[in-house]
């Protein structure tokens, strides 16, 4: 190139030159950012000290480098400025910032300086403004490697506080730092895949529309996600299902849905207790509701399942009264058949249909299914041990 073969004589002269214009081209640089650039005016005073002192620092690394035929490494003028800069000033503004850079340095240049100069210069211009691109995008691309390494260990920070019910502060304070809204939301707890991919599921979460946070927890894989109705079906419930290849080979469970992360713990201890329990029920679906794994908890030892079955089902359908219990007892003890129960209690076969559905609607357990007739008979003998002890 034609600035590398430049005689001695002729590069003091032109850097002579550079540094007179040095003060002209870093005041027509920030006057042209203004006038372009929305996002510069909208910035707070201290930012925009930190863009001139970008500019500024761009046109002396320009003018030391040409003047000394150096490897000058170009990312040296990010350094002028604190690291907190990539976080106000997007990649696309820095790019506007360095175009604007340019665009004034060659209209310099091409007013001041001879024909033959001009050619000169234009080359050295490209050929740095290269290298400084290539540097933007460094800078920028180690800047969200380490956001992304400090973001993933706050993410883990936060499902470990939620797994192990610490300070709601802390808590509050760390989702917040990641950007974390509120609402309703549950806890997943699956097995860990030999290969755990943290950033693919969070990505495939995006996918689907959802924002997750995501940890390992020894052997499971914890995801916390936004959990609301969504046509008969759980966001959360859809959403795992579509996430369920980036767990390994077992039942995924999911917590019950919470009010706000702060509350995120209870959703988080019956996943992981319907985890631990799911083994017991290897039949059940590939992605299934802690709920549903209230007899193999209970089975398990887990005593809020006790409570649960208690609570929900049995005294529902004692409050109900209409002689629903023992309809459903009945109905148990005659392997479901209809006819058989209506004989039992002296009823017509309709009355026993007609308390079958009230049943369904007061407790959730349809008493016609194999495993929600399970599901009753266990929540029956629970709450009547329960009474009895009293």
């Amino acid at each position: 190139m034609a600035f590398a073969r430049l005689p001695d004589e002729s590069r003091r002269r032109l850097v002579k030159q550079l540094q007179s214009l040095a003060g002209t081209m870093t005041t027509a640089v920030v006057s042209e950012i203004t006038k372009r650039h929305d996002w510069f005016n909208q910035l707070g005073a201290e930012e925009r000290s930190w863009v001139r002192v970008v500019a500024t620092n761009g046109i002396e690394s320009f003018i030391n480098w040409f003047a000394d035929r150096s490897d000058v490494d170009p990312a040296n003028l990010f350094n002028a400025a604190p690291r907190a800069l990539t976080r106000k000033i997007s990649l696309n503004q820095t790019v506007d910032m360095i175009r604007t850079t340019i665009e004034v340095v060659e209209t310099q240049i091409n007013a001041r300086m001879s024909d033959e100069d001009k050619q000169v210069m234009g080359q050295a211009v490209l050929y740095y403004s290269r290298e400084v691109a290539f540097a933007s995008a460094q800078v920028y691309a180690r800047a969200a490697e380490r956001r992304g390494k400090w973001d993933e260990r706050i993410e883990a920070l936060v499902v470990d506080a939620i797994v192990r019910g610490d300070s709601v502060d802390a808590l509050l304070s760390r989702a917040s730092a990641l950007g974390w809204t509120g609402g309703q939301v549950s806890v997943a707890v699956g097995p860990t895949p030999p290969e755990p991919d943290l950033e693919g599921i969070r990505h495939a979460a995006r996918q689907l529309g959802q924002e997750i946070l995501a940890a390992t927890h020894g052997d499971r894989l914890i995801v916390v996600l936004s959990d609301n109705n969504c046509e008969g079906q759980s966001l959360a419930e859809r959403t795992i299902m579509g996430l369920s290849d980036w767990f390994g080979p077992g039942i995924i469970t999911i917590g019950p849905r919470v009010d706000g992360i702060e509350h995120a713990d209870e959703s988080a201890q019956e996943a992981l207790s319907g985890s631990n329990a799911s083994i017991a029920w290897i039949e059940g679906p590939r992605v299934v509701r802690s709920r549903e794994l209230l007899p193999e908890r209970l089975l398990a030892g887990d005593q809020k399942a006790k409570q649960q079955l208690a609570k929900d089902i049995y005294r529902p359908l004692i409050q109900a009264g209409g002689d629903l219990l023992a309809t459903c007892t009945t109905f148990l003890d005659n392997y479901g058949s209809v006819e058989a129960s209506a004989r039992a209690l002296f009823v017509h076969a309709n009355t026993v249909r007609y308390r079958l559905k009230r049943i369904s609607e007061v407790t959730g357990c349809n008493p016609s299914s194999a495993r929600e007739s399970y599901v009753l008979r266990l929540a029956i003998a629970v709450g009547r041990l329960a009474t009895n002890d009293k």
